[in-house]
């Protein structure tokens, strides 16, 4: 499966899933001191932009460590995509994402596993290692997605309060019906160039 920066874009929106994540965003930036917030959301946003982009650029070199195919990496990064959406759709609640009382997120939840999770770690891996030539486009894609997360992350109260939470819960199930078509996508096209090379 080809790539272009907008689909890249509209599939690092959809695996980071900045809408879906505010009924983890709100409480845990609730915990934040109001004027620390800001600071907070650039930091976090930071440390995940930092880990994609490497596993951006380490991708191909891992690869060959693990001696594993690109068609290995497309069907396991289909499946875990597919995990994902199925998550969205029919909800699997926040997790275990809690933040002691009193103390700032760091690292922990938001930046890992929040945005970058197994599900991003593993789409920046595959568009890096699928189309290498075309890593300006993913560095671009992959910042203007994290902007649109730090956006949502700065203002997840407020977005909210505005649109309501049966928004926000069918928004989520929009995207996670759209991603589970890429995620199968993605498998089939793993296993087409595995049996018909």
């Amino acid at each position: 499966m080809q790539h272009d920066f907008v689909s890249a874009l509209i599939l690092l929106l959809l695996v980071l899933d900045p809408l879906g994540s505010l009924p983890i965003f709100i409480p845990v930036m609730r915990q934040v001191a109001p004027e620390r917030r800001r600071w907070v959301a650039l930091r976090e946003v930071g440390i995940a932009f930092a880990v994609l982009f490497v596993f951006m650029f380490v991708g191909e070199g891992f690869l060959r460590v693990m001696r594993l195919s690109e068609r290995s990496l497309e069907v396991a990064g289909g499946v875990i995509l597919l995990m994902v959406a199925i998550r969205m759709i029919f909800g699997g609640g926040g997790g275990a994402y809690g933040v002691p009382e009193g103390k700032e997120p760091l690292i922990f939840p938001l930046a890992v596993p929040l945005l970058a999770g197994p599900s991003a770690m593993a789409t920046v891996l595959l568009l890096a290692s699928r189309q290498p030539d075309r890593m300006g486009s993913w560095i671009g894609a992959l910042a203007c997605a994290m902007a649109v997360s730090l956006l949502v992350l700065l203002l997840c109260n407020q977005i909210r309060r505005v649109v309501g939470d049966s928004v926000v819960s069918a928004t989520e199930k929009l995207m996670g019906l759209v991603l589970t078509a890429i995620a199968v996508e993605m498998i089939l096209a793993g296993l087409k160039r595995y049996f018909l090379g």
